[in-house]
């Protein structure tokens, strides 16, 4: 018989993630600070995830990479522990469940990293598989192993005790409280069966969990049914920093998959990195983001109309007020809330335009990106952006009205700029946009200790 569809959201996911700040090094009490700052500045705007990256069972880890044959916090079973030295509330084997319960106290869902596979030091010390006659040595698959982190070994499935494993590991996670897994190294080379199995492990555990597949190198688009049937969302690229050329490389992957954007899951075009990053991070030095303001606003514009999850990668606490505004503004939001058949429509030379339809049947969305090295100014007819000559036309960004001749649009843009725009009948609401505001802060401002389901 057919496995039903795990339930989705029918949004993408939203929050914040450790890795570009922390890298493998993030500590308890980062989390909570960051957690706090999410539910005070960024939740009412539906921002309400936070994600533990990688290693957080490792008491050595550092910046810039990681130690060889690192001395991992294991329990009997040879699942991973959060390390006490930077998890204090995880002594005596409580596990992530207290800091689960601080963020669910928070009114936000709490997310964890986790390997493919199987801890080496498991398979060294034979460990036993959890209710199971089996033991690590029995499951692995040694010459399964991940290119750039020596932690782990792969599982072999064709041994029913590689099930089990994953299956105990989850379910050791849906006791912590864990609403969603960020599984890495499922994606390059595509692991089909890894894949399969952790769903299957999620789906016996009996919660509600997410599950986030990474890290998306040359992933296909043949796998979507796959990707669909199995993950909430897959990343389409590998680990994107603070570069215009990893972001320029987004375009033409987002063309692709933004078509196919939906309930069924999300393509994701990785983690945003703004803000305060590289703290201590496995690239580059503790900084504010190289990218430039306009490229900062094509990134998000992009991340917008093409749906993709959003998740922040700058340590909120100490990211420029000028971050967080952008972060926050629900008129732009509401693209990624309230958009369907989103879709690069031109590319021509510089020039890249995108078009959307909102879910009211009435509005429309266009975002022009300039991919140009100076200052552009394009005359852009408005039939190529869906607009219609009476429509009123707002730009999101610098929420402001803007006018038109009812042929084309007048767009001027910086270096790597973007502009975000609204198109509408005149309701009145169009020019303020108090109309969209509304619809968001209604629709997802939530209460401390308030969930829906994954």
């Amino acid at each position: 018989m057919e496995r039903p569809l795990p339930e989705r959201r029918l949004r993408p996911p939203m929050g914040w993630n450790s890795w570009d700040c922390y890298g493998p090094t993030v500590t308890e009490d980062e989390v909570l600070a960051n957690a706090v700052f999410l539910r005070d500045h960024l939740l009412p705007h539906g921002w309400d995830t936070v994600v533990v990256d990688i290693q957080w069972y490792e008491p050595t880890a550092r910046a810039h990479g990681y130690n060889t044959d690192a001395p991992l916090v294991l329990d009997a079973y040879g699942r991973q522990l959060p390390a006490p030295n930077r998890f204090p509330s995880a002594a005596s084997g409580a596990g992530f469940a207290p800091l689960a319960r601080r963020v669910h106290g928070l009114g936000l869902r709490f997310a964890l990293h986790i390997m493919r596979g199987i801890p080496r030091r498991a398979v060294a010390a034979r460990l036993p598989v959890h209710g199971t006659e089996f033991t690590a040595d029995e499951v692995a698959e040694t010459d399964s192993v991940c290119p750039w982190n020596s932690d782990n070994y792969g599982l072999n499935h064709d041994h029913p005790g590689a099930q089990a494993y994953y299956d105990s590991q989850v379910a050791q996670f849906a006791d912590w409280g864990v609403d969603f897994v960020k599984a890495d190294d499922m994606l390059f080379p595509y692991h089909e069966r890894e894949v399969a199995a952790y769903a299957r492990a999620i789906e016996r555990s009996g919660r509600p969990i997410g599950l986030s597949l990474s890290p998306g190198t040359d992933v296909s688009l043949a796998r979507l049914d796959h990707l669909r049937e199995h993950a909430t969302m897959w990343r389409v690229c590998d680990d994107l920093w603070d570069r215009w050329a990893d972001v320029e490389a987004q375009f033409a992957r987002m063309a692709r998959w933004a078509p196919w954007q939906g309930a069924g899951g999300w393509a994701d075009a990785d983690m945003l990195p703004l803000g305060r990053i590289g703290i201590r991070a496995e690239r580059g030095e503790d900084r504010l983001s190289r990218l430039t303001r306009p490229e900062q606003i094509s990134l998000l514009t992009l991340w917008l109309i093409a749906r993709s999850p959003l998740m922040m990668g700058g340590d909120l606490p100490t990211s420029p007020p000028e971050t967080i505004e952008l972060l926050t503004n629900d008129e732009a939001l509401a693209v990624l809330w309230h958009s369907t058949g989103n879709r690069e429509v031109l590319r021509e030379g510089d020039l890249v335009l995108w078009t959307a339809r909102d879910t009211d049947g009435r509005t429309r969305y266009a975002a022009v990106f300039s991919l140009a090295d100076g200052p552009r100014r394009y005359e852009v007819p408005l039939g190529s952006l869906g607009a219609r000559p009476a429509d009123r036309v707002r730009e999101l960004w610098s929420r402001t009205p803007v006018a038109h001749d009812g042929r084309r649009l007048t767009v001027e843009v910086p270096a790597h700029g973007a502009a975000l725009y609204r198109l509408a009948q005149d309701t009145g609401a169009a020019d303020t946009g108090r109309e969209w505001a509304w619809r968001r802060s209604r629709t997802w401002r939530r209460r401390p200790g308030w969930t829906t389901r994954w």
